[in-house]
């Protein structure tokens, strides 16, 4: 009896599991009608809306003919120094200048004491008064001896005595002769003169010291200002431009740093004979009026040199030229307002504006701020373009 009522509750309980899957299957169908357009709405809601167009500034790339230069640092040098000593010794009597000012050349800088050596003058010309008349009597009594040995009074060894006396004394007279010169240079170098015009340094000594010949230091240094030199190294790889600039007017401009001062103009007037092997560098100097003496000796300025200028060169504004993994390029607008990846090769840049060699023709229209937000082919809305170059 019990095995029966068991044996019922499970084929009962079978039925009840046929009758959901068939229910489950019925409805699976009505589910998926039921969701399908809810995913299709979902999928319609993930997709990614499209970027509004990038504000940038745009210019235009223009002609215009670009000077070809160098910029070096450079060291102004006197056009000549002379370092002022004294010739003679003795004691500084008077100085006839200002340290610091200018003087002409052949002005008077220095006197010292001239009465030692204008008393060796003196005694110099004395000695050459005597021999003078010494000698002259001394040809007289040669000459006359000379007849007399003609007539047989005297003898011809003192005829010859008398010749050989009236010679000694010409030779003493030629050397007394030298000692006048002599005492007279040296009274001469007493007053000590500016050798070339300049302007002078400060002094080593006042009036009152004692000097000797040639010692150091110097009484005073003198330097030529005006004109001068401005001494600076360019890379050997510009040897050649300038070699070929050198025979004519080659410019270069002086300027001295945080001054607001107009720059120098001057020439390059030297270029050194050979190659500085420890630095690849070759020495090259620029000759400057200096009429407004904006330039100073020891002066550290800032060079310009102009090799060339280039005519017609293609030119954009620099901050419109990129630098990436595969090199310099620009973005490039093109005619439905999206932009081109271009790349370009560049060449020197000055005042703003960077020579292109290769890689756009002039009107073009290039991106030239706002290039951190563009990719290629991304469109751009134009917020301000600049005027191109002329």
């Amino acid at each position: 009896m019990n095995l029966s009522v068991t044996d019922s509750k499970k084929e009962n309980f079978f039925v009840l599991i046929d009758r959901f899957n068939t229910l489950l299957a019925k409805l699976v169908p009505l589910i998926c009608l039921v969701l399908l357009p809810l995913s299709g709405c979902a999928k319609e809601k993930e997709k990614p809306r499209e970027k509004p167009p990038a504000p940038v500034t745009v210019a235009r790339v223009g002609q215009k003919s670009v000077p070809v230069e160098l910029h070096a640092i450079g060291n102004v040098e006197p056009y000549a120094t002379v370092a002022v000593k004294s010739m003679v010794g003795g004691t500084v009597t008077r100085v006839h200048f200002k340290e610091g000012e200018d003087v002409a050349k052949g002005a008077l800088l220095f006197t010292i004491d001239p009465r030692p050596y204008a008393a060796a003058l003196a005694q110099a010309q004395a000695n050459l008064a005597r021999d003078l008349a010494m000698a002259s009597n001394a040809r007289e009594q040669a000459r006359r001896y000379a007849a007399l040995v003609k007539e047989g009074i005297v003898t011809q060894e003192q005829y010859d005595q008398m010749q050989a006396n009236a010679d000694s004394l010409s030779a003493s007279v030629a050397s007394y002769r030298a000692a006048v010169d002599s005492a007279k240079l040296q009274l001469e170098y007493c007053y000590i003169h500016a050798p070339m015009a300049g302007r002078t340094g400060g002094l080593a000594v006042y009036a009152g010291n004692l000097v000797k010949a040639n010692d150091s230091p110097a009484l005073v240094t003198i330097n030529q200002v005006s004109p001068l030199y401005v001494s600076f190294s360019l890379p050997e790889k510009e040897l050649a431009a300038i070699r070929s600039r050198l025979g004519g007017r080659l410019p270069v401009q002086a300027s001295v740093p945080n001054s607001g001062l107009a720059a120098e103009q001057g020439v390059v007037t030297f270029l050194d004979n050979g190659v500085d092997p420890a630095t690849g560098t070759i020495k090259v100097k620029g000759t400057f009026q200096n009429a407004g003496r904006r330039l100073w000796p020891g002066q550290f300025v800032n060079l310009l040199l102009t090799l060339d200028v280039r005519k017609d060169a293609t030119v954009v504004p620099s901050n419109a030229v990129q630098t990436g993994q595969q090199g310099e390029f620009v973005y490039l607008v093109r005619q439905d307002s999206s932009v081109e990846l271009r790349p370009v090769t560049t060449g020197v840049a000055r005042g703003g504006m960077t020579v292109v060699e290769k890689g756009l023709s002039p009107g073009e229209t290039v991106v030239t701020d706002g290039q951190m937000r563009l990719t290629p082919g991304a469109r751009i809305t134009i917020k301000k373009e600049k005027a191109g170059p002329a």
